[in-house]
């Protein structure tokens, strides 16, 4: 089966350093991985409890400048072994709408798209390199 694992969940925030200090802080996360989108704009860090397997914690900086009250939660990632094959098979379900029409890539490498569940929810396939 392509689909392995809930990858990790992506939540919006305003500062990003702040963010990272909460979470390691507070709930006892660990930071793994930080970097810059291939868009220039957006800031990622990936945090856990640096266990094999794990699902992660996304923080996003510079998404959005309005961050809502209630949903912060931006998308919930599932771990794929072949993006390539999962985006064309999404592409044939027609209950399905697609956010991203072809795969973005990180420049760690890992790679990505987003599409729709049923309520508008975003729901990313992700191929890590990580």
């Amino acid at each position: 089966m392509a689909r392995q694992k809930i990858e990790h969940v992506g939540i919006m925030v305003s500062d990003l350093n702040r963010s990272i200090r909460f979470y390691r802080e507070v709930v006892g996360l660990v930071l793994k991985d930080t970097l810059l989108h291939s868009n220039g704009v957006i800031q990622l860090a990936f945090l856990g409890f640096d266990q094999a397997g794990e699902t992660e914690l996304e923080l996003i900086q510079g998404y959005s400048d309005k961050l809502p009250q209630e949903g912060k939660v931006h998308h919930i990632a599932f771990t794929v072994d072949n993006v390539e094959h999962e985006l064309e098979r999404i592409k044939l379900l027609q209950q399905v709408q697609l956010i991203d029409s072809e795969i973005i890539t990180l420049p760690n490498g890992s790679r990505y798209f987003f599409f729709h569940g049923p309520d508008g929810e975003w729901i990313e396939f992700f191929q890590s390199t990580r």
